[in-house]
């Protein structure tokens, strides 16, 4: 049995500790949160026989193998760096970090250690990993656009819009990092994060004057991102995120390739689908269904993770997504928010 704890108790630690409560191969063992009324409330719902206030004390314990960091992103990697160095393995909410130099710190002490990032969510539904098989076939051929479009309009102003949510300070950014993480987890994930990026030109927008209620005071992140990333492999990346907008909804996920494009659904839906659409030699095109399904119900976001860092652990394997493969995105990230500061293009190095 895998002793875990979980760092941090709020929102986001409460799903990860009813997963592992399904697991058999791993426990929640400790809890741990600055707010020792927290810290107590939350073990003692969740029936986890141990909490503390200080993080140290439980990186410091031999009889905890591994801890999940669920966090803001201004306070993980200082905690990773030292689970690390006490020899626990790690599973880190999303965004992976504040900045690529940061992963790269992480990764320089890691040793053999597991190190997983929570931005793997979407990638255990059966239709992601439907996908991934086709994909590895390579029946697209020659990779050319990877699009990603999430656009949604503003729905009722929030009652209480989170601090971290919309800083720079806190997150490393805004919906970039909180929605483009997954978005990107998903489609380079789903091509085994083989692709070299090159370039970056990027725009931002924070939010807009008739939205600022949606915005907790002080934020200064982007609420609207569009950009375009070249890869050395001849392809590209389009993708746009827009959130408190008056933009009508548009969610979708394409990998298009020279003889085909594959239409995705990465957030769980009734009906949700893999579709393909190819040359025919008679009408010019064609569609056809890689996979159908109902994953409206399913909770594999949150389960999966749990379940497959513990089984990365016990099997000495690569987890969904390490901390290898989401540098990939951290580098992403750093340069667009370069471009878009900058107001032109990026080279990466």
């Amino acid at each position: 049995m895998i002793n875990i704890a979980v760092i941090g108790c709020g929102v986001i630690a409460q799903y990860h500790l009813r997963a592992l409560a399904k697991l058999t191969t791993a426990r929640a063992a400790a809890v741990c949160d600055v707010r020792p009324d927290v810290a107590q409330k939350t073990a003692a719902e969740f029936q986890v026989p141990r909490w503390t206030t200080r993080a140290s004390e439980l990186f410091a314990d031999p009889s905890i193998d591994a801890v999940i960091l669920a966090l803001p992103a201004n306070l993980r990697t200082a905690l990773a760096l030292e689970a690390f160095q006490h020899g626990k393995h790690v599973l880190t909410e999303k965004p992976v970090a504040m900045s690529a130099a940061e992963v790269r710190t992480l990764l320089a002490v890691q040793g053999d250690r597991v190190g997983a990032v929570c931005s793997s969510r979407y990638r255990f539904f059966a239709s992601a990993r439907a996908a991934t098989e086709f994909l590895r076939t390579g029946a697209l051929g020659k990779l050319r656009t990877i699009t990603c479009r999430g656009v949604n309009p503003a729905g009722a102003p929030p009652a209480n819009p989170p601090a971290w949510r919309l800083r720079k300070d806190l997150n490393g950014g805004g919906i970039f990092v909180n929605w483009g993480c997954y978005d990107l987890d998903y489609l380079l994930g789903l091509l085994d994060f083989k692709l070299t990026p090159k370039f970056a030109l990027a725009r931002t927008w924070t939010v807009g004057a008739p939205y600022a209620a949606y915005a907790a005071p002080g934020s200064d992140a982007e609420t609207h991102v569009a950009a375009l990333v070249t890869f050395a492999e001849g392809c590209v990346l389009n993708y746009e995120r827009a959130e408190f907008s008056t933009l009508p909804r548009d969610n979708r996920w394409q990998i298009t390739g020279e003889r085909g494009t594959l239409t995705l659904q990465m957030l769980k839906a009734p009906g949700a689908n893999v579709v393909l659409t190819e040359p025919d030699p008679e009408k010019g095109t064609r569609t056809r269904v890689i996979w159908e399904g109902d994953e409206s119900a399913l909770t594999t976001e949150h389960d999966g993770v749990a379940a497959d860092f513990a089984d990365a652990i016990l099997q000495k394997r690569k987890p969904q997504t390490s901390l290898q493969d989401a540098l990939l995105f951290a580098r992403i990230a750093d340069a667009i928010y370069a471009s878009a500061e900058s107001d032109g293009p990026v080279t990466f190095t």
